[in-house]
């Protein structure tokens, strides 16, 4: 008898032990088994944004400078008028694997799977990636990669004062006037389920700011699915679509209206 040793041995892929093939309503019940689970991980979820959102803010009074397209920036700067700004250390520069044709693998998958920032930005949120490499460099590899995310130089002591000198990791700050404040970080496997909007909102002091979020009082909300645009589409201070409003209304109705155990 051949096992799977022998299998590997030969140079061969051991067989994959396959889940059962089952009937609709044994695939069903068994669907709805560990739909609890997933329920409970999506509640879970939400309640570790809330707590996220009264984490304790730390100033940054170093005035940090980087260089972009039109030359030399602040991280202030790096807000575009937003009251968040999301951070990404990617690596491309010299000494990493891919130069200077590509960055780091990692981080190019992470770049690949970005959503389109209009969607951040609609909530306030500003999205920069940061790498030592020059910005004709930078330029080159966007236009190679089809990249469209805003891309600075690093210039000075932030990687290496915010946790990404050695390693990737995002970074998460608030504006208020010109003052600064850092109210997030997360970084190795963490960085994995980044580049969705609703997960870069999540990581958020402000979060997704629609009215079903758990915030602290007086934080931005609006009504749930209202303020979803096409991304070429969004325009400051518009109301939303009377038309979208009716849609999404319907929908959010006939949703909540199915059975509880069928959805997430």
């Amino acid at each position: 008898m051949t096992t799977s040793m022998d299998n590997m041995r030969m140079g061969e892929r051991p067989a994959m032990r396959t889940p059962p093939v089952v009937t609709l309503q044994e695939w069903e019940a068994a669907r709805a088994q560990l739909l609890v689970k997933e329920k409970a991980l999506t509640r879970a979820r939400d309640a570790l944004a809330a707590e996220r959102r009264r984490m304790p803010w730390m100033a940054v009074d170093t005035g940090y400078a980087f260089e972009g397209p039109a030359g030399k920036v602040s991280l202030l700067d790096l807000f575009e008028g937003r009251r968040q700004l999301i951070v990404y250390r990617a690596f491309f520069e010299p000494g990493v694997f891919g130069w200077p044709d590509h960055a780091c693998r990692g981080c190019s998958i992470v770049a690949d799977q970005v959503a389109h920032v209009a969607h951040l930005n609609a909530r306030d949120t500003s999205l920069a990636f940061v790498s030592r490499a020059p910005q004709e460099d930078i330029a080159r590899l966007k236009r190679r990669m089809g990249w469209k995310i805003p891309w600075f130089t690093l210039t000075d002591r932030f990687d290496a004062d915010f946790g990404v000198g050695e390693w990737h990791g995002t970074n998460v700050f608030y504006r208020d006037g010109d003052r600064v404040f850092r109210t997030y970080f997360v970084n190795n496997r963490g960085d994995e389920q980044m580049g969705g909007t609703w997960n870069y909102l999540d990581i958020t002091p402000l979060g997704r700011q629609e009215v079903w979020e758990d915030s602290p009082e007086g934080y931005p909300q609006t009504p749930t699915y209202k303020w979803w645009n096409w991304h070429d589409s969004y325009a400051a201070d518009a109301a939303p679509d009377e038309k979208w409003v009716e849609v999404s209304d319907a929908g959010e109705a006939a949703f909540r209206n199915r059975q509880p155990s069928t959805n997430l």
